[in-house]
């Protein structure tokens, strides 16, 4: 089912780019899907005794033991549906004869850092990624 979706959405993306009336030099403009979930476990200091002070007069908790609390969180990576393939990356494609360029077209599902990327407010709801803030391609 998740196929279905990744297909639906890059006819979608090729219809999308076809009317955006801007060429991008060096960023790829990028429709971010939903917020992935993850599960991640985190540690915490359980405090037993009440704070003492020592022989300089410091007042300071021994914190011996730790609890581990799991937890669902948004993960700090985003995926996206590529909207527009930027201009020198096209070039670089075309005149990449070593092969080490991933070749990531209009409609692809990328995955790259929440933080990543500048909001693109032309166009709602997308952001402007570049190459090196990609980390992978959805297959």
């Amino acid at each position: 089912m998740e196929e279905n979706k990744i297909i639906d959405q890059s006819e979608l993306a090729q219809d999308v780019s076809s009317k955006i009336e801007y060429e991008f030099i060096d960023m790829f403009l990028v429709k971010p899907l939903d917020v992935v979930r993850v599960t991640k476990e985190f540690t915490k200091p359980v405090i037993e005794n009440p704070a003492k002070k020592d022989e300089n007069g410091v007042e300071a908790i021994d914190y011996d033991k730790v609890e581990t609390e799991v937890k669902e969180v948004d993960s700090d990576f985003r995926k996206g549906v590529v909207l527009k393939v930027p201009t020198t990356y096209a070039a670089q494609l075309n005149n990449d004869t070593t092969g080490c360029l991933a070749k990531i077209n209009v409609g692809d599902v990328v995955v790259f850092s929440e933080r990543a990327g500048r909001y693109f407010d032309l166009l709602k709801d997308s952001r402007m990624v570049r190459l090196y803030d990609i980390v992978a391609i959805v297959k």
